[in-house]
């Protein structure tokens, strides 16, 4: 009678079956598989969570930190027009100072010293005062408007 185990195996009516060198290799072949099967699963599982970890953990965070980026973008956005608008300002007053000093016609006070105190009468202060002409200033921007000034002070009272 053969053993089983020694390249038999009983059948299902109790009839001895011959395993060859090829079956085993197949069955060797299957357990392999099936042992990749097993690894490849828990890696997908590994990526189920990792993914389940970052969809409710880290875009939420990276959504929060869009938003505030955004807030700080429109916060940029506003400091450059606020600044582009300074500088027409700024350009605008230093051509009417320039105007001013063509038609008034004023050396700086400087000059003015040095020429008054050479002795050629020509460059002595010899004209008389004309009507005073006044200046009246355009209407510009409120630096209040764009930086309100309670937010100073509520940091300075105490709460």
């Amino acid at each position: 009678m053969l053993q089983p185990g020694a390249g038999e195996e009983r059948g299902a009516g109790g009839f001895a079956l011959s395993l060859g060198p090829e079956v085993k290799e197949v069955e060797e072949t299957i357990e392999e598989m099936l042992i990749r099967l097993d690894e490849f699963c828990g890696m997908t599982d590994m990526i189920r969570s990792d993914t389940s970890q970052i969809l409710d953990e880290s875009i939420p965070l990276v959504k929060a930190k869009v938003r505030e980026m955004n807030n700080i973008y429109t916060k940029i956005d506003k400091l450059e027009a606020f600044v582009k608008m300074v500088g027409h300002h700024v350009s605008f007053l230093e051509e009417q100072v320039l105007e001013a000093e063509k038609t008034h016609g004023n050396f700086p006070y400087s000059v003015r010293k040095l020429l008054q105190s050479a002795t050629i009468p020509i460059f002595k202060n010899k004209h008389t005062p004309s009507a005073q002409h006044t200046y009246d200033l355009p209407e510009l921007y409120r630096t209040e408007d764009y930086f309100p000034m309670n937010y100073a002070d509520n940091k300075q009272k105490p709460t």
